[in-house]
């Protein structure tokens, strides 16, 4: 079991350089993104060669970690750029590499034998066996395969004795396949899943035909259960984080790169939240969990961390939400004694906000009695997306911070 006094990690995901300094602001110790190449998330922003640096200081910066994904499976032709890509990486002084491939490992170990290797989720390590043997060959972390249970974990992690990192997701979306490992994208799309062009054919719905009737389509009719039989809850262990602690992990690991700057700033702030309750010794606070509800999610599951399957989201494939993401902070101008934000969803005035941010104003109200534009015009109807925007406020928010609205 893990002493308190050693606090654990909480990994954030950043698709691109602005979500990554949302994770950073709202409480993340370590943040993970990919490259526009060699990574299992080939449809997010990702980050340009010329980025990987900027993000890296970033993260040092604050003291924060800044690792990136090089986690797809790789094909004979892969190696070529990928002698080329480990020293972009190098160079940009990333902290640490996500792989999956025992040829990637190899090959990294051979060309920049100082890089420490994360082995990836998609890798299938389920067992202390399988921990032990990867760090035998020099892998500094083990991302556990989500389907481990809590006492599996606890077993593993005093099985090696904290001779290797184990690192755990804890939020976002699950896979039907085994660790992610999927080929129906492939199938339907010849969009290889493994190779980071997932469609997510999981989430649509389907038509069915009868053997001897091929050209006679079958709607699954919904019924009380629905009829998305692909679909995966959304995994969230907010409510035993602590028994999660308790095992002995070093690193919780949120997903999402695909997701929201909204998406990201909520979960992590929820999150640091209770880990920070946890080390000062103080009770779960039940509006955590309620703060997850105002972010895009499916239906939550507990995952298999107590032996029960993950299950299924029959009702729909679109995540919802309660809350709209209404603007982010810039900044607060002392002399005009206002917030200046950025537009992101239609707002009016007279409107009452919500805010979330990382400081004492998380979840406090804010009525938006007067706004104006850099010209100083008055605007009563925000409609303007990414518009710059002044509300004129006594709250000094900061940068990063975010307006919410509570959908009608």
């Amino acid at each position: 079991m893990r002493n308190l006094e050693t606090k654990v990690e909480l990994l954030a995901p950043a698709g691109n350089i602005k979500k990554l300094r949302n994770a950073l602001h709202f409480g993340a110790d370590a943040v993970y993104g990919g490259g526009k190449r060699m990574g299992l998330r080939a449809f997010a922003d990702n980050f340009e060669p010329e980025e990987l640096s900027l993000a890296a200081a970033l993260c040092h910066e604050k003291n924060k970690k800044f690792y990136i994904t090089v986690n797809i499976f790789a094909q004979n032709q892969d190696f070529g750029y990928l002698k080329e890509y480990l020293q972009i990486l190098d160079q940009a002084k990333v902290d640490a590499l996500i792989v999956s491939d025992a040829g990637v490992v190899s090959f990294i170990k051979k060309h920049l034998p100082n890089m420490d290797i994360h082995l990836s989720t998609q890798a299938n390590t389920t067992n202390k066996y399988a921990v032990s043997f990867w760090k035998d060959i020099g892998i500094k972390r083990v991302i556990l395969a989500r389907e481990m249970s809590l006492d599996e974990i606890r077993e593993t992690a005093d099985f090696v004795n904290g001779d290797v990192e184990l690192e755990v997701f804890i939020h976002g979306a699950m896979c039907v396949a085994y660790s992610g490992r999927c080929l129906l994208s492939s199938y339907l799309t010849d969009r290889d899943s493994n190779r980071g062009e997932c469609v997510q054919a999981c989430r649509w719905q389907y038509k069915f035909t009868e053997a001897t009737r091929p050209n006679k389509k079958l709607t699954l009719e919904e019924d009380e259960r629905g009829s998305y039989i692909l679909n995966s809850k959304d995994l969230c262990a907010m409510p035993f984080i602590d028994k999660i602690v308790q095992t002995g992990v070093s690193s919780l690991k949120i997903e999402g790169r695909m997701k929201s700057e909204y998406y990201v700033a909520t979960v992590v702030n929820a999150y640091r939240k209770r880990l920070n309750d946890i080390y000062d010794g103080k009770p779960y606070d039940l509006r955590l969990m309620e703060e997850l509800k105002k972010i895009k999610h499916r239906d939550y599951t507990e995952g298999f961390f107590f032996g029960k399957e993950a299950g299924i989201c029959y009702r729909t494939s679109a995540p919802r939400s309660e809350y709209d993401f209404v603007a982010e902070v810039l900044g607060y101008d002392e002399e005009k004694k206002a917030i200046i934000v950025e537009q992101r969803n239609r707002f009016y005035q007279g409107e009452e906000l919500e805010i979330l941010s990382p400081t004492e104003y998380d979840n406090q109200k804010l009525i938006v009695d007067r706004i104006y534009d850099k010209d100083n015009n008055i605007i009563k109807d925000c409609k303007l997306v990414q518009q710059t925007l002044y509300i004129e406020s006594e709250i000094k928010l900061e940068k990063h911070d975010i307006l919410r609205r509570r959908k009608a």
